[in-house]
């Protein structure tokens, strides 16, 4: 399937999950998913750096807001939508990764795991 048409699909599960979350009561009044995937990631990004030694870097932040952006648009972020506009158009997964490693580990997988569970909850 072509990548327009995958999104094209993937925006209307996202409607029809709205649409859902309404009916059965777990949002109190039916919003887009996309403005409640921007609230989710704000109250998640607050929280993750007060939980963090220093706080995510602008770039790292910038980084962080694409994905977001992905998700609200996907339902999901995964490795290979790295190689899509608008992660390829900044040097992609490998660029990414650099942004997100530590001493100790990469963060990438993990930070990607957590911003799909929490911006879809």
């Amino acid at each position: 399937m072509k990548q327009s048409k995958k999104l094209a699909c993937q925006r209307l599960l996202i409607n029809i999950i709205s649409l859902i979350r309404d009916a059965i009561g777990v949002d109190a009044e039916l919003k887009p998913f996309v403005e409640q995937a921007f609230a989710k990631f704000k109250k998640w990004i607050f929280r993750h750096n007060a939980q963090r030694k220093t706080a995510f870097t602008k770039e790292q932040t910038s980084w962080l807001r694409l994905i977001k952006d992905h998700i609200a648009a996907s339902c999901s972020i995964e490795r290979d939508d790295f190689d899509y506009s608008p992660f390829s158009d900044r040097d992609g997964l490998q660029k990414a990764w650099g942004l997100f490693n530590t001493e100790t580990k990469n963060e990438l997988d993990s930070l990607m795991a957590e911003m799909n569970q929490e911006l879809l909850a």
